[in-house]
């Protein structure tokens, strides 16, 4: 035998055999492999001035139109808590135009915050990626760092375009990240956003019905204080203005007779008394938090005015003095200082293609150029729950911009049956809101929360998600 191992011919078989057994493994271990090294490419080693954590976090680009050069930037922050049997909850931020990296991730769910000066980042104890990995996604292109090469995309983006690059970024992102392509999926976001996620889910449930192989694994959504339908988000604001004692009677009556809510522009009429409740009876209060201080000074005691300051909602007549609050009411700088600093977009493999203009929060161009916007929501909500989502709206109830009227106003027009009646739900034995369960939805107020919940509530907040993700009703006590 020892002879034949020596002879031509068995050489010949074994190099046959191995070079056969390459070619089989050639065809599926490049493929992985290079999703590894792609996957590696983006992971973040350390921010600057970050504290120690045991969980990973990965950041970057993904290409989702490459003609036009249309690329989102992500950051995904896994839980430390058994990543791999966790699921993916993708958090978009609204605006239109305004950053999830600025606000979800930095003020909010996210699980560090910038410190006074952007020295650096303290830990968020109530991180919602204690329970979940949380993917922050920068949408549409033009927001934060996400980018387009076609800049006349910037004038003419809006509902349908955001949904489409979205659901995109998501296909391709889990290309890139396969061991998330059968992980359960579910998609949170607040005001503006409350567009963007259900047109997402949507786009999703679409994109399953068609593909038939590889089904994106979409369980469920969230929205927290979110625009829903033009004419009920504006009937139930200018109430919500007049039942918090924020305008007169007079105006009051004024605006319900003489504002057509269904129109997305107003009449001049309608406009001037608009104007006269925000500068004549409203008074210098931070619309997002109406019980919160708002932030007036910068450093050298002049009045800074913000980035959303000039922002509108689509339901919004006009710019809203926008005046960010909280613990600290002036974070909102502090983000702009910090994603702006080199070594912080180094580590964070962001703005590689080194974008025109500075990084800000919300994209002022965007949120004037938004051309399209449904008129109502309402409509998809009815295709989620009979596609058998589980969907959950919640409520910071002294936000004045998407206030709580609204929310419900809007919702009562789906007429769903009640399962569990109305009852107050707790955090650490106080009440933290309420909450009634409805076939096919679930909805939540946050007792003093403004307009970003997480922010003003972080417990209440991770709470609510851990109920979420469990599909059970907010705890009795």
């Amino acid at each position: 035998m020892a002879k034949l191992h020596n002879s031509p011919s068995f050489l010949i078989l074994t190099l046959l055999f191995l070079a056969f057994q390459v070619s089989k493994s050639d065809k599926t271990t490049p493929h992985k492999h290079h999703h590894h090294l792609e996957e590696e490419a983006d992971r973040i080693i350390a921010l600057p001035g970050q504290p120690n954590v045991s969980f990973n976090q990965f950041s970057g680009y993904v290409t989702v139109n490459q003609m036009a050069g249309r690329a989102l930037f992500y950051w995904l922050t896994e839980t430390p808590n058994h990543p791999l049997s966790k699921p993916l909850v993708i958090w978009l931020n609204g605006g239109p135009g305004c950053s999830s990296v600025a606000y979800g991730a930095s003020e909010e769910v996210g699980p560090f915050r910038i410190n006074k000066g952007a020295t650096g980042l303290h830990l968020n104890k109530f991180s919602w990626n204690n329970v979940a990995n949380i993917l922050f996604l920068e949408t549409p292109a033009g927001v934060g760092f996400s980018y387009t090469n076609r800049s006349s995309d910037l004038l003419d983006t809006g509902d349908r375009r955001t949904a489409e690059d979205s659901l995109h970024f998501v296909i391709r992102w889990m290309e890139r990240f396969p061991r998330y392509k059968h992980r359960d999926v579910y998609i949170a976001g607040e005001s503006y956003a409350g567009h963007y996620v259900p047109q997402l889910a949507r786009q999703i449930l679409r994109h399953n019905s068609n593909s038939g192989s590889n089904p994106i694994k979409l369980k469920g959504i969230m929205v927290g204080n979110a625009v829903t339908d033009n004419y009920y988000d504006n009937l139930g604001t200018v109430t919500y203005w007049w039942s918090h004692a924020m305008i007169s009677d007079k105006t009051y009556h004024q605006l319900i007779n003489t504002c057509d809510f269904r129109r997305q522009k107003n009449s001049n009429e309608c406009e001037s008394l608009y104007s006269y409740a925000m500068d004549q009876e409203f008074g210098n209060i931070d619309q997002y938090n109406i019980y919160a201080p708002p932030c007036n000074n910068s450093d050298d005691g002049s009045y800074l005015s913000s980035t959303r300051q000039t922002m509108r909602l689509p339901h919004r007549p006009r710019q809203t003095t926008r005046q960010m609050s909280g613990y600290d009411p002036c974070t909102e700088r502090y983000a702009e200082v910090y994603y702006n600093r080199e070594d912080v977009q180094k580590a964070f493999h962001a703005n590689t293609t080194r974008i025109p203009y500075k990084w800000t929060a919300c994209s002022e161009t965007l949120n004037r150029n938004w051309n399209d916007s449904e008129v109502s929501i309402l409509p998809i909500y009815r295709e989620l729950i009979t596609a058998g989502l589980r969907i959950w709206v919640f409520s910071g109830d002294v936000d004045s911009v998407v206030p709580v009227t609204a929310t419900r106003y809007a919702l009562a027009q789906l007429k769903l049956k009640t399962k569990v009646p109305w009852y107050p739900w707790y955090v650490k034995k106080q009440v933290g809101g309420w909450t009634e369960v409805y076939e096919g939805l679930t909805f939540a107020t946050v007792r003093g929360a403004g307009h970003e919940v997480p922010l003003f509530k972080p417990r209440a907040a991770l709470q609510l998600l851990m109920s979420f993700l469990k599909g059970q009703p907010l705890p009795k006590a």
